[in-house]
């Protein structure tokens, strides 16, 4: 009965998750900061953050990929169906009662101010996660120059993404196993 209750809560916490994961993904890192490391201290945030980067490098939608991820590690597929499941409910209830009352909504003023109230919120919850992501992952010179070199690639060269991403772990593994080899001898 105890492993069913942790399932519950599991389910629980990422319905909150995902019930306040507007705008993608990328703003539900701090709302998983809060719940899974600081208020329930089921993993620390560099789990979390191995987590959200090896979601966002395999095909799917982020706030899925690291909610099975994280929920797997918390109790294996049962854990990650139970973390699923919550983060992917509101959603689902939400574009429901969004598509059938849309026409309706949009055009009240008052819920078009929401929504631009709530592009603000989630562009601010993007920056922080930017902000904390870049903290953690930003080590070293080399780091800074992967990171400048990948966003002009995307931002200004117009290069996939995908091809940064592949190109940005080759490069990776090289340097840092050279630095290794270095460091031994």
């Amino acid at each position: 009965m105890d492993k069913v209750k942790k399932i519950i809560k599991y389910y629980t916490i990422f319905f909150k998750i995902g019930l306040f994961t507007i705008g993608g993904g990328y703003t539900m890192l701090p709302i998983i900061e809060k719940e899974v490391v600081e208020k329930n201290k089921w993993v620390s945030e560099e789990e979390v953050m191995d987590s959200y980067a090896l979601a966002q490098s395999i095909p799917g939608v982020i706030a899925v990929n690291t909610a099975t991820l994280i929920g797997s590690k918390l109790s294996g597929f049962f854990g990650a169906l139970a973390a699923v499941l919550g983060v992917i409910t509101p959603s689902i209830i939400i574009i429901i009662i969004v598509a059938i009352f849309f026409n309706r909504f949009i055009e009240i003023t008052e819920v078009a101010n929401a929504f631009r109230g709530i592009r603000i919120a989630v562009l601010s919850l993007l920056l922080a996660t930017t902000y904390k992501m870049t903290k953690k992952a930003i080590k070293d010179i080399a780091g800074i120059v992967l990171a400048i070199s990948s966003f002009i690639c995307v931002m200004f060269l117009n290069i996939s993404p995908i091809y940064v991403i592949i190109a940005s772990a080759v490069i990776s593994i090289i340097f840092y196993y050279r630095k290794e080899k270095d460091n031994v001898n």
